[in-house]
């Protein structure tokens, strides 16, 4: 195991300004599109979202938080990531003018149902970027972690009978799909400011913001070309997950991998597999890098890129089903 040099910057948690380089704090919002939106309305509330209709889209928010963190859009056929808005500090906008400008990235035209807000670029694949003054919605603590009560002379499990829906409490992350980690990797890292946690070779690569977020905010796993992997949402505690699973199998989601417990980010999941062949993921007790820590990033063996416990990864677990653009 290797130890992976840090990409230099300014004072994470604050904006950087015209000094240092700067850095996204949050994804603020993902869009994707599928061929049937009641088939995503019921997959999604299902999962424990509240979701709302925004012109003749879905959007998906958590229960009693004001931020909206994804947008499903209508497609004519296939699954497809429409677009990445990233958030970054109202500060920080000319400094990432002049980065953009220095190194030679084309700026491109906002996609159709998108604010042209910000500036707007593309990924190495080809996914629209959108980089957003917005707040920052990424995880500032760790997230919570609801431990089962000590033994006390009477029963401690959840009733299931009593047992009221999962509701995640805020979106983690996302895993995109690209065709070249490496040179994905370089876009986020040397352009955009995000931070590598833990990688494992050129297969995956998980990434956090400088400005203090789960151990991912962002991760990338080599494929074909783009595509949106799977979106995790974070949940209290490890019975959380297992309900949630219990949940999603009794809405007809049976299928998906976990539960189980994560090596990179330590964090137990049950990933449910969408009517397109993508994630949503259940997580809890994820680790998180505080703003202004040093991850020691490394490059682990395949083995610990996936899981230390859990049923086996299931076939077609890291297929993507997005078309080549």
């Amino acid at each position: 195991m290797s130890s992976l040099p840090t990409p230099s910057g300014t004072t994470p948690g604050t904006p950087s300004g015209a000094a240092g380089q700067p850095a996204v704090h949050s994804i603020d919002e993902f869009v994707f599109s599928v061929p049937d939106l009641e088939a995503a309305r019921h997959f999604y509330a299902s999962f424990g979202l509240e979701v709302r209709d925004i012109d003749g889209a879905l959007a998906l928010h958590t229960y009693g938080h004001p931020h909206r963190w994804a947008r499903v859009l209508e497609a004519a056929t296939h699954k497809r990531l429409q677009w990445l808005s990233l958030g970054i500090h109202a500060a920080d906008l000319d400094a990432f003018s002049r980065r953009i400008d220095g190194v030679g990235i084309a700026r491109i035209p906002a996609p159709a149902g998108a604010q042209a807000d910000g500036i707007w670029i593309a990924s190495p694949d080809g996914v629209p970027i959108q980089l957003r003054a917005a707040a920052k919605s990424s995880p500032s603590a760790p997230a919570p972690h609801v431990l089962p009560p000590a033994c006390r002379n009477a029963g401690r499990a959840p009733a299931r009978s009593l047992m009221p829906q999962i509701r995640p409490l805020h979106l983690s992350h996302v895993l995109l799909f690209c065709a070249d980690v490496e040179a994905a990797l370089a876009f986020y890292t040397d352009v955009l400011g995000l931070r590598l946690s833990d990688r494992s070779g050129s297969v995956i690569a998980f990434l956090h913001s400088p400005h203090g977020s789960d151990h991912h905010l962002l991760a990338l796993a080599a494929s074909h070309g783009p595509g949106l992997h799977h979106s995790s949402w974070c949940v209290p505690s490890v019975d959380a997950v297992g309900i949630g699973a219990r949940q999603m199998a009794e809405a007809g989601y049976a299928q998906g991998w976990g539960v189980g417990r994560h090596v990179l980010g330590s964090n137990f999941f049950r990933y449910v597999r969408d009517p397109w062949g993508s994630f949503a993921e259940y997580s809890c007790d994820i680790d998180f890098v505080e703003a202004g820590a040093v991850w020691p990033a490394a490059d682990h063996p395949p083995e610990d890129s996936l899981y230390v416990w859990g049923p086996d990864v299931p076939a077609g677990f890291v297929t993507n089903h997005e078309p080549p653009r």
